[in-house]
């Protein structure tokens, strides 16, 4: 059968909220699972018009990182064949790439933290000179914060590379970066939606731990559970989340970052530096959780705007 949408996922339930939204409207579309999934090169037709990307490049956590790589060819062979597809090739690479991200950052113009890329562990000490400490290890390819680690001096880092204990990621290449103290102990989170500003979060963090998805469920084990009551259950993430009204000036930022990003549906997270006041940008999220609870947090539900815009999507079509 012929759907004009087809929702492409790895995660088994981060997307239910989508699909909810979705069978309530009674819009006839395709699931497809990234973890288990097959096309033919020598095949341009597709079995539909428009394509949303979401998958996640913390997928390897999961056992799935064979989809990542994947993913990447499956994007681009749909674009060559015509399809439009929402968070596509482009958006996709800088998920799953951090480097590219600060590469995308520098081009425009934005400030973000001293970085040296390295591929080797052999190469983070001389690297970590370079920035200094405090610091943060952290892997090309993350997600959820993993396997990014905090040092705070030599010491610690040497023992580290000598115990063989840092996570260089699945492809072997990891980020030395500078530690931003966060001014009020916040980051902030800008989630947009067709290239717009949809709504923003502040998360209070300690800087100990990097697992910052705004959606409380990735932080719990039991997520149908959460899903179920997540009022009730929102201590269990460790977070305290807040809605905030970034400057416009910042929103002007990170509509620029998206843009040039090609990212239809995505959040871009950035801190203000408590030495200088700076406002330093971090991290590019070609794939958005949604804040958990929303109608609390922030007021509304955010899938009820991304369904509306997915409808005018295949209105276009």
């Amino acid at each position: 059968m012929t759907r004009s949408l087809a929702v492409y996922y790895e995660h088994p339930v981060w997307f239910l909220p989508l699909f909810a939204e979705l069978d309530a409207r009674n819009i006839d579309y395709l699931k497809l699972d990234a973890s288990r999934h097959s096309y033919d090169p020598a095949e341009v037709a597709a079995d539909f018009s428009l394509f949303f990307n979401r998958m996640s490049a913390s997928a390897y956590l999961r056992g799935n990182g064979h989809a990542i790589f994947f993913t990447h060819a499956y994007l681009a062979h749909l674009e060559a064949a015509g399809v439009r597809v929402l968070n596509g090739s482009w958006a996709f690479a800088l998920e799953t790439s951090k480097t590219r991200q600060l590469q995308l950052l520098r081009s425009l113009g934005i400030s973000f933290p001293k970085t040296r890329v390295v591929n080797c562990t052999g190469e983070i000490l001389g690297a970590a000179q370079q920035i200094g400490f405090p610091l943060l290890v952290k892997p090309n390819i993350g997600g959820r914060g993993a396997g990014i680690v905090r040092f705070d001096s030599i010491e610690q880092l040497k023992a580290a590379v000598e115990e063989c204990t840092l996570q260089l990621g699945i492809d072997q290449i990891a980020l030395v970066q500078e530690f931003i103290p966060a001014r009020n102990g916040r980051i902030t989170r800008v989630e947009t939606l067709g290239g717009k500003f949809l709504y923003a979060i502040d998360v209070l963090v300690t800087g100990e731990s990097f697992n910052l998805c705004p959606a409380e469920l990735c932080h719990i084990e039991n997520v149908v559970e959460f899903l179920e009551n997540p009022e009730a259950n929102v201590s269990k993430a460790g977070l305290k989340i807040e809605s905030c009204t970034p400057p416009r000036k910042l929103v002007d930022v990170v509509e620029k970052i998206v843009a040039a990003a090609g990212i239809d549906v995505g959040g871009v997270e950035y801190m203000i530096d408590d030495r200088d006041g700076r406002a330093v940008f971090y991290d590019v999220n070609a794939l958005s959780n949604f804040v958990a609870d929303a109608a609390r947090v922030i007021g509304f539900d955010p899938h009820v705007q991304l369904v509306d815009f997915l409808e005018r999507q295949l209105g276009d079509h």
